[in-house]
């Protein structure tokens, strides 16, 4: 509590009088102003995801916290005040997703503009290497780097099915699109539904990706109104015929990324997203 205060106070020029933790690495500072301010600790992390909310605050289409100060330890962000989602804040939330995806990337893998190569999605290392097509780039840096992570929690017949996914993924890939301005890490918990009436972003893992790979972390962990939420995304910007289908296929990176971090179950849902992808 008192390393936040005291980083809270050196970094913003404010002087922190109060803090409590929201998780482990977390903590809600409140200063002498009365405003209060978010403090998070993260060695290493701390750059991946400041220059990730940046990158998704320049496309100025979708809200995100303010980075307020930050150093090679700490992160001070601005405290979004939770609320209530509605089905209005869903249908723009839809919308500005896909505002947010059309602002682009310059490439597949490319890491926000002085984001590091070597990230993280979670508290799982994540590299981020532009390349000029995804389905080759998804294979390479999204799936086999988590499988090989993971293997000894597969039996070889599962691993030859994910293998099998990322040896054709050519052919599952769908039609080609350009790279998208991905938020990289969207499940729900990410999704912050203000008490201004709208949704916020926190957390990213933002690069350069395919768009359908945000919308499938929705559809994986659930989200309030997700019918609503993906029709007005769709109204704005439609998806290509088979994305349905393909949910499977962007699903299996973050069930790899659990799969390290957790083990058990996430491991046998890998599996049926694999399974599913190759059945279309």
């Amino acid at each position: 509590m008192t390393g936040a205060m005291t980083a809270v106070t050196a970094l913003t020029g404010e002087q922190a009088v109060q803090a409590h933790p929201l998780t482990g690495n977390v903590c809600q500072v409140r200063l002498a102003s009365g405003a209060t301010v978010v403090a998070k600790r993260g060695t290493g992390m701390v750059g991946a995801e400041a220059a990730s909310l940046r990158w998704l605050a320049a496309a100025d289409v979708i809200g995100v916290p303010a980075v307020l100060g930050q150093d090679a330890n700490w992160l001070i962000l601005q405290r979004i005040e939770s609320g209530r989602a509605t089905t209005e804040a869903a249908e723009e939330f839809g919308r500005r997703l896909a505002a947010l995806h059309a602002s682009g990337a310059p490439a597949f893998g490319q890491p926000p503009p002085d984001g590091p190569r070597d990230a993280w999605i979670g508290m799982a290392a994540m590299v981020n290497v532009p390349a000029p097509s995804w389905p080759e780039w998804y294979a390479e840096y999204r799936i086999r780097p988590y499988l090989r992570r993971s293997a000894g929690t597969f039996s070889a017949a599962d691993v030859a099915v994910i293998d099998t996914v990322a040896s054709k993924i050519q052919e599952l890939a769908g039609p080609e699109e350009p790279p998208a301005r991905l938020h990289g890490d969207l499940w729900n918990g990410n999704v912050v539904w203000g008490d201004d009436g709208h949704a916020w972003l926190i957390d990213p893992a933002a690069h350069g990706g395919h768009r359908e790979t945000d919308l499938a972390m929705l559809t994986l962990f659930g989200c309030p109104h997700l019918n609503r939420v993906l029709a007005a995304y769709r109204e704005v910007a439609p998806l290509a015929d088979g994305w349905a289908a393909r949910i499977p296929l962007h699903q299996l990176f973050p069930l790899l990324v659990h799969t390290e971090l957790f083990g058990g179950g996430y491991a046998a849902q890998a599996v049926a997203a694999a399974r599913a992808a190759l059945s279309g």
